[in-house]
């Protein structure tokens, strides 16, 4: 009987050590050493969004929720595992639960420890789909012509949260500005209501004086005004103010809207 403890005492003693050293072995467990699936934890994204800003995080990249947290543009991040949902588009894990979704990051090369610039593609990819060109604008004439020509006016003026001019403005401030004042059509105060207005156009197909939206196609969180020749003026961030730029695939509108008939 003696024996008989002596022996369950010693095997349970070793199934305890043998607990203890597998824990230990998934905490310190190496990228490579993991399944296929979550290969891409060797990977790691920078962040592609807007200076100053953030992206939303979700808790699942099927019918997720916000988590309540952003990662800020610029920042980079190890990929855990690497996802397409059941509209076809990628996620990447950044973390437990955590998922962003891949058109706002790049992924950066493994094999180089080089930092590099927002604005410099070498050692780093774009982890998004390229966008239709789109086709050559037509002439502005009547409305359009004195939205565009008003919009181009507020160009290096400065961004400030709330403005809705005329010597500073946020970007659905602009928006409402210009229209108001050039073509006497009254908008919503807020992305979310000028994003309501209009009609609906596709991206191979704008006009000038179109509204661009970016974020989600119901509650967009940015509005710029479309010029032209793939060219757009918005109120950016703080530090850039209202810019016209070209459309990028790392700055990709979600919808646009036209206002003007």
């Amino acid at each position: 009987m003696i024996l008989d403890l002596k022996n369950n005492f010693v095997k349970a003693t070793a199934a305890a050590a043998l607990t203890i050293v597998g824990v230990s072995a998934v905490n310190v467990a190496k990228p490579n050493s993991m399944t296929s699936h979550v290969q891409a934890a060797t990977q790691k994204v920078k962040i592609n969004y807007v200076p100053g800003y953030g992206v939303n995080v979700w808790d699942n990249y099927n019918h997720g929720h916000f988590t309540g947290k952003r990662v800020k543009h610029g920042t980079t991040w190890n990929v855990i595992s690497t996802v397409t949902d059941r509209k076809g588009r990628t996620w990447y894990e950044i973390g437990q639960g955590e998922w962003v979704m891949s058109k706002y990051a790049k992924l950066v090369h493994t094999n180089t420890q080089k930092e590099t610039k927002d604005d410099d593609s070498i050692g780093e990819w774009v982890a998004v789909k390229t966008p239709k060109k789109a086709k050559k604008s037509v002439q502005a004439t009547g409305d359009a012509a004195g939205v565009i020509a008003l919009a181009k006016a507020q160009a290096g003026k400065a961004y400030v949260w709330g403005a809705s001019g005329p010597s500073s403005f946020d970007c659905s401030g602009l928006v409402q500005y210009v229209y108001k004042n050039a073509a006497g059509v009254s908008l919503g105060r807020t992305t979310y209501d000028q994003v309501k207005q209009g009609t609906t156009v596709s991206m191979d197909n704008l006009q000038p004086g179109d509204l661009l939206f970016w974020g989600s196609a119901s509650a967009p969180y940015h509005v710029g005004i479309y010029l032209g020749n793939g060219k757009y003026v918005h109120a950016a961030t703080p530090s850039q103010g209202v810019r016209v730029q070209t459309l990028s695939s790392y700055f990709y509108p979600s919808v646009a809207k036209r206002v003007l008939n």
